[in-house]
């Protein structure tokens, strides 16, 4: 089952975007799929802090950290907050830090890069707004499905055997 989204791709052509391949794996689970919960926030995870702290079965928490690696936006304390949360998994456009631990992990984690210093906490941040990076717009309640193969957005559920 490594190989979901060229099915996902060929089954399902007009109703996906792809992402641009950006995005490195982190996460312990390297396929994933969920509905959208989207943050904007740079440099500040305090509004991840918040939502990884909530209820997260069947979703995937989509963060738009502007491409900014400076600092990273997702740590260890965090991703295990996730997982005790019931995260699928955390898509980041920006950095990570602690990718050893974050790689033991049940949680698909993608970002671009990682990073050792911590955010500022100001308590800024966007929650439910549409992102774009990579190439596509994401919105809240939209469908992410991600593996090795990279990640695409649907606005519905997509129907596929293993799914």
């Amino acid at each position: 089952m490594l190989d979901l989204l060229p099915d996902l791709c060929d089954e399902h052509a007009d109703k996906v975007r792809v992402l641009e391949p950006c995005f490195r794996d982190f996460g312990g689970e390297q396929i994933f799929w969920g509905q959208v919960v989207t943050v904007r926030c740079y440099e500040d995870n305090s509004r991840v802090r918040e939502l990884v702290a909530t209820p997260g079965t069947g979703k995937v928490l989509v963060v738009d950290g502007g491409a900014m690696v400076r600092r990273a936006l997702l740590g260890d304390q965090l991703a295990a907050k996730a997982v005790e949360n019931g995260w699928e998994g955390i898509v980041i456009n920006g950095a990570i830090r602690d990718a050893g631990a974050i790689g033991t992990m049940v949680l698909g984690v993608k970002a671009l890069a990682t990073c050792p210093m911590k955010t500022e906490k100001r308590g800024l941040g966007e929650v439910d707004v549409p992102v774009t990076f990579a190439g596509v717009t994401i919105h809240p309640g939209d469908y992410l499905y991600a593996d090795i193969n990279g990640i695409l957005v649907a606005r519905e559920p997509l129907s596929h055997p293993l799914l």
